[in-house]
């Protein structure tokens, strides 16, 4: 079996507002998605990607590292530091488009990786910002939702909640 590039969903497609349910269980294919978001995510040059970002309403993250894509499985932030930074973000769902958006500097995280074991991780600046974004996605949350209605390109504006 080969490796897939996936179609990314665009916004405003619906499955970017739900909340995504829990991965009961990493099987198969949870284990082909996995790698198949890794390469969607290479390919279209980001920093992570959300299973709603390819259609599938599931708690899974990829994000990218310098050892290459790191599968998150029902990740949960479980401590934010109190500093925030500000920082210019994009979205694969939202093409040619950026925002400026304020982030917790320092977060905790547990997730299970692609053998079913529970993970505690640190992270902080980018691979902070980019677990928020994608945490974000898993609770229908977008970057355009950070902004201040009026600031938001038309095309943004009407389907905003």
């Amino acid at each position: 079996m080969s490796v897939k590039i996936l179609p990314i969903k665009i916004y405003p497609d619906k499955i970017l507002r739900q909340r995504a349910a829990v991965v009961k269980k990493i099987d198969k294919e949870i284990k082909r998605l996995i790698l198949d978001m890794g390469k969607t995510m290479l390919v279209n040059e980001g920093v992570g990607l959300a299973a709603p970002q390819v259609g599938l309403s599931i708690r899974l993250i990829v994000v990218n590292t310098k050892d290459g894509p790191l599968a998150l499985v029902n990740p949960k932030i479980t401590r934010k530091s109190w500093s925030k930074e500000s920082g210019e973000e994009g979205c694969l769902s939202l093409p040619d488009f950026l925002a400026n958006v304020k982030r917790h500097k320092k977060i905790n995280a547990i997730y299970w990786d692609k053998d079913g074991k529970k993970i505690k991780i640190k992270a902080e600046g980018l691979l902070a910002r980019v677990i928020q974004h994608e945490v974000d996605h898993l609770n229908g949350v977008l970057i355009i939702d950070y902004l201040k209605k009026k600031g938001l390109p038309a095309r943004f504006r009407e389907q905003t909640p």
